[in-house]
């Protein structure tokens, strides 16, 4: 069969949306799909509206609609969702004459670089704008690999597995700088507030999730520096929920490098061996109100 000289999705990163334009042909087998059997992304999308007589289905979207989401690394801010083929069943119940199928797309637009057309002006930098690039962090976090070297590829991951999870902090001319997680928060859709929710880190720094029974969840000691910071929890789904999709949510916060950790700024972990919670640097005092959930709240 002639290869098709267009691809069967496009994908137009723009600079506030994204244009993702489909073949009917989607297969290459010459029978078009329907126009209603597509959807972009978890909140399932419509097309626009599609005219029966072309060969291609156009969705356009905002960058954050649709159930997109959103990955910060150290270069790049990441788009992703995915287009869904969900072919309708056929007269006949009993028999499938098509498989459903998931588009991966992501749009990737760089963090330290301009994205607009326009003219960038000025060319100098006044001193209120060097004291603001000063006091300016940039947060991440990151899915690792399992030698800790490098992003991890995929985002999926099987019942049994550990995620591995560094969360960073860089600054321009900032002052040496700490930093803690605060809380992280896994939810079923992009809807931090949504139910079910479980909050694997909590109450200012509690790694709650290295309580519960047979799981290995715990702060990675010692940090790879103070503005890095490692955690392990142990992969999980939703009881009951048939999707296959986690959303983690976390809180990062920096307090200055020369103040030693508290109540208020700290990393914990519960250790099974000894029956006790225990604190990534300082002492154990910072982690007692772990179990008793009378944290301080961070200032």
């Amino acid at each position: 069969r002639a290869l098709s000289p267009r691809p069967a999705v496009a994908v137009r990163c723009q600079e506030g949306q994204l244009a993702v334009t489909v073949r009917r042909d989607l297969f290459g087998t010459g029978r078009p799909v329907r126009a209603a059997e597509l959807s972009l992304g978890t909140a399932s999308c419509l097309p626009l509206s599609p005219n029966p007589a072309q060969a291609f289905v156009t969705f356009v979207a905002a960058l954050h609609e649709c159930g997109s989401t959103l990955q910060v690394t150290p270069d790049s801010l990441i788009y992703r969702t995915t287009l869904f083929y969900k072919p309708t069943r056929s007269g006949n119940p009993l028999i499938v004459r098509a498989t459903p199928a998931e588009v991966p797309i992501e749009c990737h637009y760089p963090r330290r670089s301009n994205v607009s057309s326009g003219a960038v002006h000025p060319t100098w930098a006044p001193f209120r704008s060097t004291l603001a690039a000063e006091e300016r962090l940039r947060f991440s976090l990151r899915l690792m690999d399992d030698e800790w070297s490098r992003e991890r590829l995929s985002n999926g991951f099987q019942l049994g597995d550990s995620l591995r999870f560094q969360a960073d902090v860089t600054s321009e001319g900032h002052v040496p700088l700490r930093l803690f997680v605060d809380q992280c928060v896994a939810t079923a859709t992009p809807d931090r507030s949504s139910s079910p929710r479980y909050a694997f880190i909590d109450l200012g720094g509690c790694l709650v999730d290295s309580r519960a029974e047979d799981t290995g969840s715990a702060f990675v000691s010692p940090r790879p520096r103070p503005e890095s910071l490692r955690f392990l929890v142990d992969a999980f789904k939703f009881a009951g929920d048939v999707g296959n999709l986690l959303y983690i949510s976390c809180h990062l916060r920096v307090s200055p490098a020369a103040h030693a950790p508290n109540p208020w700024n700290k990393a914990c972990s519960f250790s099974k061996a000894s029956g006790l919670w225990a604190p990534l640097e300082g002492t154990a005092a910072i982690c007692s109100c772990c179990d008793t959930g009378s944290c301080p709240s961070p200032g």
